[in-house]
């Protein structure tokens, strides 16, 4: 009876243990085909009109070697912008932005103070980032080009941001969102900022190649409900 008793027991845990992969077609199966229908989006076009950079949700991020063996990544945090989207001809979209140099973020305290001095950006002398747009071009089937005037630490010089476009959607209060993600490379010592020594293996202490990575939510507000009596 003991051994009968055991039996039955071990058939249970057994058909239990088989359970969710007997399911695939059951519960694990509605859970998997739920997931895949939420990564579904229909994304509308584009509206015309102004749009702001959402900075709560929106990253300015860059990435410079060091000892030429590891990278060092670090933000912006506090920064605005303004695109002018053109729905009938996206190359003739405009873009602003502004991002302030105090606000520099590599998550090491020390570090960030030292960047903010005049070996590297001059916060003091030179508070403020900025990048006005000049033209946009298409590349490829879903890609652009943003092209613009990059002034950094008081030197302005053309640069060139490969970037693709994701939306629109209505947010939970009723705004049109669409997001950009871009990224392109620039020469630091093109804008003045030359602090590092060479290594007597070859390379730079601290790359001279910066990458830059923008991760854009942009929003533009539903219109205001008329009045009333109008």
């Amino acid at each position: 009876m003991k051994r009968l008793k055991n039996a039955i027991l071990v058939a249970a845990l057994a058909m239990l243990v088989a359970l969710p992969f007997a399911a695939g077609n059951g519960l694990a199966g509605l859970v998997a085909a739920a997931q895949e229908k939420a990564a579904k989006v229909n994304y509308a076009p584009i509206p015309a009109g102004d749009y702001k950079i959402d900075p709560a949700h929106s990253i300015v991020g860059f990435a410079i070697r060091h000892f030429e063996i590891n990278w060092v990544e670090g933000r912006f945090k506090d920064f605005s912008g303004m695109i002018h989207y053109d729905d009938h001809d996206v190359t003739k979209s405009t873009v602003e932005f502004t991002a302030k140099i105090e606000s520099i973020d590599t998550g090491v305290a020390p570090r960030d103070k030292h960047l903010r001095t005049a070996d590297f950006f001059d916060a003091e002398k030179f508070p403020e980032m900025t990048f006005k747009s000049t033209s946009v071009e298409r590349k490829g089937k879903n890609g652009y080009v943003l092209n613009g005037d990059l002034t950094l630490k008081g030197v302005t010089k053309p640069v060139a941001l490969p970037f693709t476009i994701t939306g629109a959607i209505k947010d939970n209060g009723g705004n049109t969102r669409f997001g950009i993600d871009a990224q392109t490379k620039i020469n630091r010592r093109d804008f003045g900022i030359t602090w590092g020594k060479t290594l007597e293996s070859g390379g730079f202490d601290v790359g001279n190649e910066v990458t830059i990575k923008l991760q854009l939510e942009a929003v533009k507000p539903k219109p205001a409900a008329p009045a009333a009596g109008q």
